[in-house]
């Protein structure tokens, strides 16, 4: 078994393109919203690469190593989760010549691009589906689809739609990825991409393909044109079954996600905001209940898989964190503090560096204020950049082990080894302070107090050689030796 090596050591940055910025190179049609105006679930901010390539100084000041676009093909949806060409980059992002220029600008500054492959479904504009409305049962490409019966009713919902279709919408008809043309379509746009230059795909709603043997030899095929690519499954459950590393490298790790907003953002998260989503972040969770489902994860899955898990606060599928808690800015920070020392690739949703607000899709897809730096918040910046220059800096929080060492009612401590350097990490979730005490001698040498290496937090070491911690309430620290 064996994942990307360049992944354990990635921090992700998760762009959403038509939000993220804009530049004037690509041209563009009149009839785009106002760039800071609310997102719509139809109308487009006009986002592109060229404006990506534009702020990959923010992006790599950051700290963040490799980026993930959300589908980037030709589409009629802001979204571009509605594929109607998977060998064209939409002309509003600025075409496959953007994509070009984007990804020779990112590898030059040693940083790796992911895309997001659609394969399920595709949209009504997809050719083969398009040219079976035209042609009936007459189309050459009926098969590619599963067809219940004519006429198809592609748009009204009064009608049987007649065919399959994604959670049942209309503009979604799923691919027949048992017809081995489908198959063989889907492997060749996966190779093709590769041989672009991309370094992984992401894959949405990988678990919605049953076909026997589909992702296996998609695997095969994969690494085939790059051993290092990264394959990445939306998977938001236990995920065994595709991480045997046969099938995945890993998968988004929502299940990380849900319970680390439930014991840094406890009975502070918005259920109106969470609700619908397949990640359990209520109830509140204890130092000692988080403990206990991060314990479950981490038997779920080899050492080799958890090191390369994309692990997020949230995404364009989800309300972002600062909402769901409320506004309140602490449970942010424990949240990323723990985000950039667990096991795993930790990925940033594009604006959570500078505080970025937003309830559920589409508000959590707002743009990027770029022209409004006042806006910005410069504490929640500072500390992204610290936490992540800490963990470029230590290898132990990259590839180390990890072993619970601490868990109470209100706190969660844990280390991470890796040969002879031991990162300690510590998270007060509660209001008032805490002082804690760990053996030191399993650590540390005894009597060797660690540096601290982030936060308020006092450390000291007592005659019998056991570590004491006075945690401030709702903050954490990180120490090391």
């Amino acid at each position: 078994m064996h994942t990307p090596d360049w992944v354990k050591h990635a921090v992700f940055y998760q762009i959403f393109p038509d939000r993220f910025a804009k530049s004037a190179r690509v041209a563009k049609p009149t009839n785009l919203e106002p760039w800071d105006s609310a997102p719509t679930a139809q109308g487009y901010k006009g986002g592109d690469l060229l404006g990506v390539m534009e702020h990959l100084d923010h992006i790599q000041d950051l700290g963040a190593t490799a980026i993930y676009f959300t589908p980037v093909f030709q589409s009629t949806a802001n979204h571009r989760y509605h594929t109607h060409d998977y060998y064209q980059v939409d002309p509003l992002l600025g075409g496959n010549s953007a994509l070009r220029e984007l990804i020779d600008a990112c590898h030059a500054r040693g940083m790796k691009v992911v895309l997001d492959g659609v394969f399920n479904h595709t949209s009504r504009g997809f050719f083969q589906f398009n040219d079976i409305l035209e042609n009936g049962p007459h189309s050459p490409w009926v098969d590619w689809f599963t067809i219940d019966g004519w006429p198809l009713s592609p748009y009204d919902d009064s009608k049987p739609a007649n065919y399959h279709a994604w959670w049942g919408l209309r503009a979604l008809p799923r691919l027949n990825t048992e017809n081995p043309q489908v198959r063989e379509f889907i492997m060749r746009i996966a190779e093709h991409w590769l041989q672009f230059g991309i370094d992984g795909w992401r894959l949405d709603v990988p678990n919605e393909i049953s076909a026997p043997g589909f992702w296996a030899e998609f695997r095969q095929r994969v690494k085939a044109v790059n051993p290092e690519a990264y394959i990445l499954g939306e998977i938001w459950s236990d995920a065994s079954q595709w991480l045997k590393g046969d099938q995945f490298d890993a998968v988004m790790n929502y299940l990380w996600t849900g319970p680390t907003i439930a014991f840094t953002g406890g009975d502070r998260v918005r259920a109106e905001l969470v609700q619908g989503r397949d990640y359990a972040t209520t109830p509140a969770l204890s130092g000692v209940g988080y403990a206990e489902r991060l314990s479950v994860i981490q038997q779920l899955y080899p050492s080799e898989i958890q090191l390369a898990q994309l692990n997020l606060l949230n995404s364009h599928d989800t309300a972002r964190l600062l909402d769901i808690v409320g506004g309140d800015k602490a449970s942010v920070h424990l949240a990323t503090l723990l985000l950039l020392t667990y096991p795993g690739a930790p990925s940033i949703y594009y604006g959570d560096e500078i505080g970025l607000p937003g309830a559920q899709d589409p508000d959590c897809r707002r743009s990027f204020p770029w022209e409004s730096p006042d806006r910005w918040d410069a504490h929640v910046l500072a500390y992204h950049r610290q936490l992540i220059a800490l963990r470029h800096a230590n290898p132990a929080l990259r590839t180390g082990s990890f072993q619970k060492v601490y868990a109470d009612a209100s706190v969660f401590a844990f280390v991470r080894s890796l040969n002879n350097q031991r990162i300690l990490v510590a998270v007060n979730s509660a209001e008032q302070p805490n002082t804690i005490q760990i053996p030191a001698p399993s650590l540390f040498a005894i009597n060797q107090l660690p540096k601290a290496l982030y936060g308020e937090a006092q450390i000291k070491v007592n005659g019998a050689g056991t570590l004491l911690i006075t945690l401030p309430a709702r903050t954490g620290g990180i120490w090391g030796a």
